[in-house]
Formats: structure tokens, sequence, C-alpha cells
């Protein structure tokens, strides 16, 4: 399978296309989860937007069409690349900062690219809860075990946003042959083991940029 930015899924390309009043509704959204790691409610969303002289709607849409920011039928925050709102198999910690939770493990591992400080990643295996520890540092990480990967999977759903089609299935393993076996437990599930510099590659290509604005430099 192509990896992921191949694909044409780099949130950090998704985000240079953004107007400007999404652009700061989406610096907003990142704000707000690596200040609290929680989603702000939609009512924020709309009053930032109000604040930049747009329609709240046709932003809101705008981040959805993008798929920058994904939402629930209720409206609110489902997914906010690379942070979830809700807790997953994958936790994200750095110092001075909430815990927070990544959509999978290509984004966690561009948490520290795109914040500039090292972060500590711990997850558990799917199938078996085995821990995978990961101390990343920008292009840089120690794993633990030592021979841990991520599987990089999606659905046969090309329509799918990427919270629905690859999010779930975007994991680590403690191992290849682990990650081979879990895959041939789930034949609906297409893709492939990234190894440990590939696996990194791909979580920085595809945050590493994402807070940068376009004048390139990054908010505080």
């Amino acid at each position: 399978m192509t990896p992921p930015a191949a694909l044409g899924l780099n949130k950090g390309c998704s985000v240079e296309a953004l107007t400007v009043p999404a652009r700061q509704v989406h610096l907003a959204v990142m704000a707000a989860f690596t200040g609290t790691g929680r989603a702000p409610a939609r009512g924020e969303l709309e009053r930032t937007a109000r604040a930049h002289g747009a329609d709240p709607a046709a932003v809101l849409a705008e981040l959805a069409a993008r798929d920058v920011i994904a939402f629930g039928a209720d409206g609110e925050i489902r997914a906010a690349y690379p942070f979830s709102p809700v807790p997953t198999g994958i936790q994200v910690r750095w110092a001075g900062g909430p815990p927070t939770y990544a959509m999978c493990a290509i984004d966690a591992l561009g948490v520290s690219a795109m914040l500039g400080r090292p972060v500590t990643i711990t997850a558990a295996e799917p199938g078996t809860g085995r821990m995978v520890t990961v101390h990343a540092h920008r292009d840089h990480a120690r794993w633990n075990p030592r021979r841990a990967v991520v599987f990089v999977g999606e659905t046969d759903d090309p329509g799918c946003l990427s919270v629905d089609r690859t999010c779930g299935y975007i994991n680590f393993f403690t191992s290849a042959r682990a990650a081979r076996a879990w895959a041939g437990h789930h034949p609906a599930i297409t893709g492939r083991v990234l190894n440990q510099a590939q696996a990194l590659r791909e979580g920085v290509a595809e945050f590493g940029a994402l807070l940068q604005t376009r004048d390139g430099t990054t908010p505080p």
C-alpha cells in the first residue's frame, strides 16, 4: 500500500489550502487541544469564525470538506488530526502539557515535530494490549520494544473521511510478526507494515508544518 502522504492524506497540505478565517479556527482548535487536551465546543468555533468576519457555517463546512476537522452528527468535533477528543489506544504526553490522545500512530509520531518539543507516546497493541512506548523528538525517536512497527491500514471505501477510513487501522505493534498476524485476522483491512524510520518520516511529513502560518512562523 502507498504511504499515507502519497495518497493525498497529508493534513499539512490541506491546512495550507484553507481560507484565512478557516485557518484561524483551525489554529484555535489546535491551541485548545495543546492547552487543555480537550476539544473546543462548536459555539467557540462559531465565535472565532465571526471574529474574523466569516460565516461560521461556511468555515466549518470548509474544514470538514478539507478533512482537517471531522464533526459528528451533533456538530461537535470528533477528530482534529492529530488529536482525538475521546480516549484512543494511543496517548501522547509532553512536559508541561495535558495528556492528549492521537487519532492514529502516524498522527502521534507527528506531534513532536508539530510542537517542536519532545513527546512520549504510549500505545496498546490491538488485540493483545501489549504496550509500545516511543520517545520522539522531531525526526528522532527511541522505541520500546526495539522491534516495534506501525501497521498502516485502510478500508475499501475511498469516499470516507480519514477518521472512518484509516484512523482506526493505523496502529503500533510490538513486531512486524504481530502486525501481520492482526492483519490476517482482519481481511477487510488492506495495508502494510512500516518500519520505525518509515513511520516516523510519515508522521513528520504529515504534521511537522501543521501549525506554521503562511509566512513560515509558528504561533506561540
